[in-house]
């Protein structure tokens, strides 16, 4: 597991309200903990509803359970946002927020190139190995990740199920709850 894999939420791991069929690009993986982003899970705000300042609408998506007040943002404009974070060559997360919010008042970065998030993915030392042990998740090594991680559609997870086939496929197709089966 490293910085820029992409975890897909194994179809069992259902029982987990945060994490059902969610799709979370890993950003940070150190001795500490590893940082991701959940990338299919939209949030009911905008920027417009967070950031007053802001003069353009983006929408905001759930990262995860943590630090779920903070905003956080992923960009694949390392060089006009300094501070950024490189996840893979092509993708940083974070930097410096205030020029975030000038350059896109200024309209030189549009939707394609940044993604927000409220709170964000967290495993302490060894948690996610664990996880992985007992299949909680599909890791993935995605060709084109910053796509993948900036134009993130709801049926990514669903998409990713029937390209891996066999026990898989009844899955996509299974109702978010059980219980409306």
């Amino acid at each position: 597991m490293k910085k820029g894999n992409i975890l897909y939420a194994d179809p069992t791991l259902n029982i987990d309200l945060n994490f059902n069929r969610s799709v979370v690009l890993i950003a940070e993986k150190n001795k500490l903990g590893t940082v991701g982003f959940i990338l299919n899970k939209k949030s009911p705000y905008s920027t417009l509803d967070l950031i007053p300042e802001l003069n353009e609408n983006f929408k905001i998506y759930v990262g995860g359970p943590v630090e779920k007040d903070n905003l956080y943002f992923i960009h694949n404009i390392p060089h006009l946002i300094p501070n950024s974070i490189k996840i893979k060559e092509k993708l940083h997360w974070g930097g410096n927020f205030e020029t975030v919010i000038d350059l896109i008042n200024k309209k030189k970065i549009d939707k394609s190139e940044i993604k927000f998030f409220l709170g964000y993915s967290g495993w302490n030392e060894g948690q996610l190995e664990e996880e992985l042990k007992i299949n909680s998740w599909i890791v993935s090594y995605e060709l084109g990740l910053e796509n993948i991680a900036l134009k993130t559609s709801d049926l990514i997870w669903k998409n990713k199920l029937i390209n891996l086939g066999g026990e898989y496929l009844i899955w996509s197709n299974s109702p978010e709850n059980p219980q409306h089966n």
